[in-house]
């Protein structure tokens, strides 16, 4: 049964850096392009970033019933298609989801083992820096992003694993420890000294361990209403 990786971050966090990097030193791991019907951003190119869809093409995705999720985000639509799970499984691999906090709880109840980590910024200022260096949008459409990102961080407490990216190289890491000791535990094998050690890394990283992390990044995009 191949495990299902699910990866949430708010815009302008790393996650796709980091899931690049993963992908460079991760074997036997899929990755599921979502669908969208948003107009590509900079270079991105359909079939790489994303699959970029008509209106009526994505509609008709909807009622042919092909997505496992699907959502609209900023007015446009992102989904995740199931044949990406099939092909993975016939292939005896893992599947990597890149998907946001509604498409991520949606793909929760359907696969409820599925592995749910949540990248987040260090705080917002640092967010805020990340998305200005960017040079992709308008202030308007950061100023959203940013008020996006506080209400999805106030939804951390549904993800198994939390990563905060502050250095980019340990993020990395432990996005890798993350994904290859889910595939130990789940086998029951006798973990080496190494694998032991990416264990205990993503141990650090689950939800009951780093509540305490979480609080003050959550503070610092809302202070008033953080105790």
């Amino acid at each position: 049964m191949s495990i299902v990786y699910i990866v949430s971050a708010p815009s302008g966090s790393g996650k796709s850096t980091l899931v690049t990097k993963l992908f460079e030193t991760v074997r036997q791991l899929d990755f599921s392009i979502s669908y969208t019907t948003r107009q590509p951003r900079g270079n991105e190119k359909s079939g790489k970033e994303y699959f970029f869809v008509s209106r009526p093409q994505f509609e008709a995705m909807i009622a042919a019933d092909e997505f496992l999720e699907h959502a609209t985000v900023f007015g446009n639509y992102y989904g995740t298609a199931r044949r990406f799970l099939l092909e993975a499984e016939n292939r005896s691999n893992d599947l990597l989801l890149d998907i946001d906090v509604q498409g991520a709880s949606k793909i929760k109840e359907k696969i409820p083992e599925a592995v749910s980590i949540f990248i987040l910024p260090p705080d917002r200022e640092k967010l805020e820096a990340r998305l200005r260096a960017r040079a992709l949008d308008s202030e308007e459409v950061i100023r959203r992003r940013l008020d996006t990102a506080r209400r999805e961080i106030e939804n951390y407490e549904k993800y198994d694993y939390i990563l905060v990216n502050n250095l980019l190289e340990q993020s990395a890491d432990e996005l890798k420890d993350i994904v290859l000791a889910e595939r130990l535990l789940r086998s029951g094998a006798k973990p080496t000294p190494e694998e032991a050690r990416r264990i205990k890394t993503a141990q650090a990283c689950r939800l009951e361990q780093a509540r305490e992390r979480v609080q003050p990044i959550l503070a610092s995009f809302n202070p008033q209403e953080v105790k």
